[in-house]
C-alpha cells in the first residue's frame, strides 16, 4: 500500500495528484511522511475585541446571519457572515471561497481562526480556518501547500488513510522501552492529528529519533567500512625542513591538524578527516605539509577542486610550497590539449610527479598512480561522497583529507561528515586585516558606487565585487542571468563607465567564465558584476569591496563565503550588503554579519534561523532528508541517538535490527551502490 501512486485512494484526482507532485508527494508512503509545519491551536479562544489588529487568533463564535455574496468586476466574490463571541459581534470574510462559506451554519457555533483586522469599532476575521466547538482534534495540523491544495484537502486525504496504516516498527520494543518512545504507528497517528501539544511533541521526538539513529548509524556504518587495511602505512618524518622553508610562522591550529592527520597517517588503517577552517585559515598549507610527509614515505599525493580555476589555483599555491624542496608539483584538468594530457598522465604513472592538482578528470579512466598514497578533495559537498570513493580507488585505500572552507557547527558536522574524524583550523593567520561589513537599504547605491570608484583610483587601486541575487523561482538561472545583465548594462553605461566592468554569471561556457575570472585576477578588470559563481573563489589580492545585492535572499553562511572573497591582500576590505526588507528576521540575520567575521559563530546563527535542511542551500549527495530533526536544537537527541548507534553497530545483523538495517540500506544507496555487508 505505501508504495502505491496516491491516485489509487479515494478522492485524489489525476488533477489532484499533479498538485501534491509539486510537493514531491507521488506514493502513500509520501503522503504520510508529509509532516505538519506546526498545528493551529483551538483550544485558547480569546474574545475579538482583546486580539491585536493585524495578528491572528481563535475565537469561538456563533454564526447569527450570513449576509448575501459581493461579486466585483474583477471576478472576485466575497462572502460575508455576522458572528458574535458573546460580548460583542463581529464580520468574517471569505474570498472566492463559496465552499467553506456554506459550511457555516446560522445558529451553530464555532471555533475561528485567522487574522483579527476590519477597525476598533467593526472588528473582521479574515479568511478564516473553523471548527465546530465539539470537534474532536482542537490542534488542527498546519502542511506546507501549494496552490490549488488547502489545508482541509490534505487532512482530509490523510483521515482516510490513517486508520490503515501499519508500517513495520524498524525500532526494535527494548530501544522503545529504554527511550520511552511511541511505537511508529501511534507516532504517526498523532504527528498529524494530535489530541494534545505534548503528545505532538511525544510524536515529534519519536520521529526526529529514528531520523537521527539512522543518519548516524548509517554514518557510522560507512565509517566502519572504510576502516580497510590501507596499503600506504607510512612512518614518522621529520617537518623541519618543510615548516622552515614557509615564508610566514604558520599558526597552532595549523601545527595542530598537521599532527593530527600525520597521527592517522602511520595507522594501519586509512586516515578520513575534515579539515575545517574559515575562509583564509590556512588549510592549502596544512594539505602541502601533508603532500610533503606522503612524498617522504615515497608515495604520491593529490588534490581535487570543484573547477579548473580552482584547482589551478590551488596547484600554484603547493608550487610555492613544494618545488623548492624538490616536490614535482603538475595540474590535470579537462581543457587540457590532449598532448599536454598525455605528458601529464605519463608523469603521473611513472612517478615522476608526486602531486598532482586538478578537477573530476583525475577520477576518468586512464589516469593511473605509480603510488598514490595521499588524497585530497577540496570543498566535498560539491562533489558527492562517490566521488571521493572512486579518486580513492586508485590507489591502495590512501590516506583522505576533506577540506572544506564552509564553517559548520560541529553537531551538523557530525552528521554531515559522520564518517570523517575532524580537525579544526580555529586560528587566522597573523596579519588578516578584518573586514569591515555594512548593511545598508537602496537609498545609499550612488554612493556606493562612487565609493568603488574611489577604492579603484591611486593609491589603492583595489578591485570590487557586485554580487546580484537569484531573482525568481529557485530553478531559474535565466531570471538570475536577465537580472545580472540588465544590472551590468545600466552600471557599465552610467556610474562605472569609466573603469573596466565585466559580467559573470552561471550561463556563461566554463571556458568563458574562466576567461572572465582570469582577467580580474590579474587586475585587466576593476569591477566584477556577477551571479553566486563566484562563491567558493579565487585568490584576488586586490579586491576590496564585497557589494551585495539583496542580501536577505542569500543564507548567512551564504554571504559569509562571500565576504570571504575580498581582505585577502595587505589593504581593508569591505563587504556591504544591500537590502530593503525591514522584516526582524533578515535585520537579526544581517546584524550577526555586521557584528562577527568569526564564520563558526555565523554558522551557528544559520543554523539556528534556517535549519539544517537549508544550511548549504542544495541537498547533502546521497544522504537522507531530515524532516523532523532539528539539530541546532535536538542536541540531547543527537547526543543519545549517537551514543545508541555506537552500541548496535555490531548487533545491527541481529534479527531485531533487520528492519533498521534495510531502511539504512535502502536510504544510503547513493553513498553505496553495494549497501552495507
Amino acid at each position: 500500500m505505501l508504495n502505491n501512486n496516491i491516485t489509487s485512494l479515494r478522492g485524489i484526482s489525476t488533477k489532484r495528484a499533479a498538485l501534491y507532485k509539486k510537493l514531491g508527494i507521488n506514493t502513500v508512503r509520501d503522503l504520510i511522511y508529509h509532516f505538519p509545519r506546526g498545528y493551529i491551536d483551538f483550544t485558547q479562544p480569546v474574545k475579538i475585541n482583546s486580539a491585536k489588529l493585524g495578528e491572528a487568533c481563535v475565537v469561538k463564535a456563533e454564526v447569527i446571519k450570513k449576509l448575501k455574496p459581493i461579486y466585483t468586476a474583477n471576478r472576485l466574490s466575497i462572502y460575508k457572515a455576522v458572528l458574535s463571541d458573546g460580548e460583542s459581534e463581529f464580520i468574517s470574510v471569505f474570498f472566492n471561497s463559496e465552499y467553506s462559506f456554506n459550511k457555516l451554519l446560522p445558529g451553530k457555533t464555532y471555533l475561528f481562526y485567522g487574522k483579527a483586522g476590519g477597525s476598533e469599532l467593526l472588528r473582521e476575521i479574515t479568511s478564516p480556518i473553523f471548527i465546530e466547538e465539539n470537534a474532536e482534534n482542537l490542534l488542527v495540523p498546519r502542511y506546507r501547500l501549494t496552490a490549488g491544495l488547502t489545508q482541509v484537502m490534505i487532512a482530509n486525504n490523510l483521515k482516510l488513510i490513517l486508520p490503515s496504516y501499519d508500517e513495520e516498527d524498524i525500532l526494535s520494543q527494548d530501544v522503545l522501552e529504554e527511550f520511552g518512545l511511541f511505537d511508529k504507528r501511534t507516532a504517526i497517528q498523532k504527528i498529524h492529528f494530535p489530541p494534545s501539544l505534548g503528545e505532538s511533541e511525544a510524536a515529534k521526538r519519536r520521529l526526529a529519533f529514528e531520523e537521527l539513529l539512522i543518519l548516524q548509524l548509517g554514518m557510522t556504518m560507512l565509517k566502519k567500512r572504510n576502516r580497510k587495511l590501507t596499503g600506504t602505512l607510512m612512518k614518522a618524518q621529520d617537518l623541519s625542513t618543510f615548516y622552515a622553508a614557509l615564508p610566514f610562522e604558520p599558526t597552532g591550529a595549523q601545527k595542530r591538524a598537521v599532527g593530527e592527520a600525520v597521527s592517522d597517517m602511520q595507522n594501519t588503517t586509512p586516515m578520513n578527516r575534515l579539515l575545517q577552517g574559515d575562509v583564509g585559515s590556512g588549510k592549502t598549507m596544512v594539505a602541502a605539509a601533508l603532500c610533503y610527509f606522503a612524498h617522504r614515505n615515497g608515495f604520491q599525493s593529490v588534490f581535487m577542486a570543484p573547477t579548473e580555476l580552482l584547482a589551478a589555483q590551488h596547484a600554484n599555491t603547493l608550487h610555492k610550497f613544494l618545488e623548492p624542496l624538490g616536490i614535482s608539483v603538475v595540474l590535470l584538468t579537462g581543457s587540457l590539449s590532449a598532448a599536454e594530457k598525455r605528458e601529464v598522465k605519463a608523469r603521473i604513472a611513472s612517478g615522476e610527479a608526486s602531486v598532482i592538482a586538478g578537477t573530476q578528470a583525475l577520477i576518468q579512466k586512464g589516469v593511473e598512480f605509480q603510488s598514490l598514497g595521499f588524497v585530497v578533495t577540496d570543498e566535498q559537498h560539491r562533489f558527492g561522497v562517490n566521488q571521493r570513493g572512486i579518486l580513492a580507488s586508485k590507489g591502495e585505500n590512501p590516506h583522505t583529507l576533506v577540506m572544506s572552507a564552509t564553517p559548520i557547527p560541529r553537531t551538523l558536522a557530525l552528521i554531515i561528515y559522520g564518517d570523517l574524524d575532524i580537525s579544526l583550523l580555529d586560528e587566522m593567520p597573523a596579519g588578516r586585516i578584518p573586514i569591515n561589513t555594512y548593511s545598508v537599504d537602496t537609498s545609499f547605491r550612488e554612493r556606493l558606487y562612487k565609493f568603488i570608484l574611489k577604492q579603484a583610483a591611486p593609491p589603492i587601486n583595489g578591485q570590487s565585487y557586485i554580487v546580484c541575487p537569484v531573482i525568481g523561482d529557485e530553478e531559474s538561472n535565466l531570471n538570475e542571468k536577465a537580472y545580472a545583465v540588465n544590472y551590468y548594462n545600466e552600471l557599465s553605461s552610467t556610474f562605472l563607465r569609466d573603469i573596466n566592468v565585466r559580467l559573470l554569471h552561471g550561463r556563461m561556457k566554463q571556458a568563458e567564465k574562466d576567461a572572465v575570472m582570469e582577467g580580474f585576477k590579474n587586475g585587466e578588470i576593476t569591477v566584477l558584476i556577477s551571479t553566486t559563481v563566484i562563491e567558493v573563489g579565487i585568490d584576488v589580492p586586490a579586491a576590496t569591496v564585497m557589494l551585495i545585492e539583496g542580501a536577505e535572499r542569500f543564507g548567512l553562511s551564504q554571504l559569509h563565503q562571500l565576504r570571504g572573497r575580498v581582505g585577502r591582500g595587505e589593504k581593508q576590505s569591505y563587504c556591504i550588503l544591500v537590502t530593503d526588507s525591514d522584516s526582524a528576521y533578515t535585520k537579526a540575520r544581517l546584524e550577526t554579519m555586521t557584528k562577527t567575521s568569526n564564520g563558526f559563530e555565523v554558522a551557528n546563527e544559520d543554523l539556528k534561523l534556517r535549519g539544517p535542511g537549508d544550511f548549504f542551500g542544495e541537498k547533502q549527495h546521497g544522504l537522507p532528508e531530515l524532516k523532523m530533526a532539528d539539530l541546532s536544537g535536538d542536541v540531547s537527541l543527537v547526543n543519545e541517538t549517537r551514543a545508541l548507534a555506537e552500541r548496535l553497530l555490531d548487533r545491527i545483523d541481529e534479527p531485531e535490527h533487520a528492519g533498521l538495517k534495510a531502511r539504512i540500506n535502502e536510504l544510503f544507496s547513493g553513498v553505496s551502490e553495494h549497501g552495507f555487508n
